[in-house]
């Protein structure tokens, strides 16, 4: 797809937020960068179309799936990893046929014990999410529930605080992940509405994506997660930045990357500081970044098989983008 064909949707209250912060706008707004795409980017960088066995389900790893309930969300973020698919109103939401047909593959295969419902954004339509908290958690093989949400910082007036009620409902452990990149999405609003999840019962925690000109230095992932853990949200993952079609001017140098998570652990708490990892293209697996406290070969890494892999595009990562500068220059 063209990244101009990405769809372009802001809340109110982002719209509110980017006039006063430039790092809210740059997630949010389009930009020219994002018709830069050199051969290290993908339309489906981690590969989950092949790993689609029904409609909304994804099963990538042997004991967990992952289930997009829906392709809409309140605001559309520039680095979306699935902007191939999101803001499919129609074709993205499923069913209650299509949430069978996932009951029917779940029961089929009894090792899988840990579900991560996603999107799109879950929040989005609350009705589908109870629903399928409500069915699939009757299952007894399944022990662990993660719910993937962006509405608390994008639309925090929005969220359906009963949502919070069928989460103080389920017997298994409900672990909400939020996705944070900048302290100046931490406001009032958004909370107000992680104390609300909180006092439900679930368990509080922020995914986090290096974005160049965003967050990409110390001083501000510093407030961020020091910000997060005040609230009550454990900052759980911080993540190189896919290399998704019209991302690619998000994209940090990797040495850069290390040499600030490296002094982020050396100072945050341990509750604060969270793991830093590739989501390596092709589907190799969240693979954990070694920070500067030990001598290692930035270009190659194991991927979840125990098979050697080269980072072509992380060890070349320089180079390519000089590349596009002097092809922008002609």
């Amino acid at each position: 797809m063209s990244t101009k064909d990405f769809k372009f949707q802001v809340t109110k209250h982002i719209e509110g937020l980017a006039k006063k912060s430039p790092a809210i706008y740059s997630q949010f707004y389009p930009s020219e960068a994002e018709e830069i795409n050199p051969p290290c980017m993908y339309e489906d960088p981690l590969i989950e179309e092949r790993y689609t066995v029904t409609k909304g389900l994804v099963h990538k790893y042997g004991n967990r799936v992952l289930c997009l309930l829906t392709l809409v969300c309140g605001a559309y973020c520039r680095f979306c990893t699935r902007k191939r698919k999101v803001s499919d109103a129609l074709g993205g939401l499923l069913t209650d046929e299509d949430l069978q047909n996932i009951e029917n593959y779940l029961v089929a295969h009894p090792n899988i014990n840990e579900i991560i419902f996603s999107g799109g954004d879950p929040f989005t339509n609350p009705v589908v999410l109870k629903k399928a908290l409500k069915k699939f958690g009757a299952l007894p093989q399944i022990k662990v529930i993660r719910i993937g949400t962006r509405m608390p910082i994008v639309a925090p007036e929005n969220v359906d605080l009963t949502i919070g009620d069928a989460i103080r409902e389920m017997k298994q452990p409900v672990y909400l992940l939020m996705n944070f990149e900048h302290p100046d999405e931490i406001t009032e609003e958004t909370r107000s509405v992680c104390e609300h999840f909180r006092k439900s019962g679930a368990m509080l925690l922020s995914q986090s994506i290096f974005l160049k000109g965003v967050n990409d230095n110390y001083d501000t992932l510093y407030k961020l997660f020091s910000g997060l853990i005040e609230i009550g949200v454990k900052p759980y993952y911080i993540f190189r930045c896919d290399p998704v079609e019209g991302a690619f001017h998000f994209m940090t140098d990797f040495e850069k990357e290390i040499e600030i998570m490296t002094k982020l652990r050396s100072n945050l708490s341990g509750m604060a500081c969270p793991m830093y990892v590739i989501d390596v293209p092709q589907g190799a697996g969240k693979i954990p970044v070694p920070l500067n406290y030990w001598n290692f070969d930035k270009t190659t890494y194991k991927d979840f098989h125990g098979v050697e892999q080269k980072l072509v595009e992380f060890a070349t990562h320089e180079v390519k983008k000089e590349k596009v500068r002097e092809r922008a220059k002609r």
